[in-house]
């Protein structure tokens, strides 16, 4: 007996639905160092174990860090992205090239490139080889999906490197290492027509030193602000690790970061409060 027209219509609309595929995620890597995936350890709660289960570590260390907040950020914004990381302390561009290729060379959708914080070990300051294997991973990354978006994370200024002595900014601005590391990345992105841009993470450090929510010298005994650094100096605290996060959030997904608001989950995760959460979401949102 053949079925109603109303129901055979039905029937026919459900069997169209069923044969259209689920949108594909977002596939996005992070690849970088410890300023990646949240060093220090002591640093609690801890950054860089934050819900490793929901990204995947390609060196099979389990660690969550940076990645993982932006992977939060995304599920409470409605996007669909699949996060991936790979990530060695230490390490610059130069060494993930040499060293990992095999391990990274796949069709990803986005890439989010890091290099040693100075640009160059040996060198602070020089962005040379930050320029040349920038230029090599975009190729690379390329030559597996031409529509690669490959964007670069110019970090921030580190304490230890500008007020002491030694340091290769010692006794300039603390601003001025975020800016020529920006410099450096910029050089980066103009060499190379296969990066999309540079993601101003020192620069949304320096914009929170300029207004007063975080303390622009750890070193001279004065407590004026949040500290954006670990107790090293060097590394991000929760607070620096979360304003890196928010960052590149907005320049990977175009979102406004003050979308995720004083509830934000992440913050209260990491156990920032409310009021210093939408000061760090407007530090981020602040700069380009």
């Amino acid at each position: 007996m053949p079925l109603p027209r109303t129901l055979a219509f039905l029937n026919l609309l459900s069997l169209g639905a069923a044969a259209i595929p689920a949108a594909a995620a977002t596939t996005i890597l992070f690849i970088g160092n410890s300023f990646t995936y949240g060093d220090p350890a002591g640093a609690a709660p801890l950054v860089r174990e934050y819900r490793p289960d929901t990204v995947t570590d390609l060196n099979g260390t389990h660690l969550g860090g940076v990645p993982a907040l932006f992977k939060a950020f995304t599920l409470q914004a409605g996007l669909d992205y699949e996060v991936s990381l790979e990530t060695s302390p230490g390490k610059g561009l130069d060494w993930h090239y040499e060293n990992r290729l095999a391990t990274i060379a796949k069709p990803f959708d986005k890439v989010v490139l890091q290099s040693y914080s100075t640009m160059d070990g040996a060198h602070p300051g020089d962005p040379a080889t930050l320029v040349k294997y920038a230029g090599l991973l975009a190729q690379a990354f390329h030559d597996k999906n031409p529509k690669v978006d490959v964007r670069l994370a110019a970090t921030w200024s580190r304490a230890d490197q500008t007020y002491k002595q030694g340091g290769a900014w010692y006794g300039q601005p603390i601003q001025k290492m975020a800016l020529d590391v920006r410099a450096g990345y910029d050089k980066a992105k103009q060499a190379s027509e296969l990066i999309g841009g540079v993601i101003p993470v020192g620069q949304a450090w320096n914009r929170a030193f300029a207004s007063g929510l975080a303390d622009d010298n750890p070193y001279d005994g004065k407590v004026a602000g949040i500290n954006l650094w670990a107790p090293d100096s060097y590394h991000g605290s929760v607070y620096g690790y979360y304003l890196e996060a928010l960052t590149i959030f907005v320049h990977i997904t175009g979102r406004d970061p003050r979308s995720l608001g004083a509830q934000d989950q992440v913050a209260q995760d990491l156990g920032i409060g409310a009021d210093i959460a939408v000061a760090l979401q407007e530090a981020a949102a602040s700069v380009k």
